[in-house]
């Protein structure tokens, strides 16, 4: 049976990142990008008002990890561990069709030097070698074609272009489905 259950919190690294656990530390630069409208350009979700929002949101991060739902982490540069400049992680978890949908963000500052592409090639591997998933899927805005692109380098293959099957401030959207297979099922 899948399970996102770690003894403890799996700290993942690379050549020039750590993945680490979220902490109430990181609240500020969470809540900066959050409601950064370039970042949040195509993440159609709801700004946070305040740091109080973004604290309660990182204790459900934690709680949801602690309950084996969900798994986030923050992304740091090595020589920086403490500064969150992204995050990247899996939510949606469907535990008996072994699959977890895939979600990222980067402060722009660190756009374009291929911190994402590095860490979703780590946390792929993750979820393929050590959480056992049989899909990883990412479900995009339809304008975002850099995270699209991003997909398709890592293998991604679209699987579905949902006509207005949401809706948020006050219109409804598109959105695309990604999908990738477990090379080792």
């Amino acid at each position: 049976m899948l399970s996102l259950n770690f003894t403890k919190f799996p700290v993942l690294e690379t050549k020039r990142l750590i993945l680490r656990e979220h902490d109430l530390a990181d609240a500020e630069a969470l809540f900066a990008m959050r409601t950064n409208e370039t970042v949040m350009k195509y993440i159609d979700r709801e700004r946070p008002e305040d740091i109080f929002e973004i604290k309660d949101f990182i204790s459900r991060f934690r709680n949801a990890y602690e309950n084996g739902d969900n798994l986030a982490w923050v992304i740091a540069l090595k020589d920086k561990p403490k500064q969150m400049i992204g995050s990247i992680g899996y939510w949606r978890t469907d535990f008996a069709n072994h699959r977890a949908e895939i979600g990222y963000m980067l402060h722009p500052d660190y756009w374009r030097q291929g911190i994402i592409s590095e860490a979703l090639k780590r946390t792929v591997d993750f979820g393929f070698n050590d959480v056992n998933l049989h899909t990883i899927s990412a479900n995009i805005n339809v304008e975002n074609n850099a995270s699209r692109q991003m997909l398709i380098k890592h293998g991604f293959v679209k699987e579905a272009h949902f006509k207005q099957n949401y809706y948020f401030r006050g219109q409804f959207l598109d959105s695309e489905i990604y999908g990738l297979l477990n090379p080792n099922h």
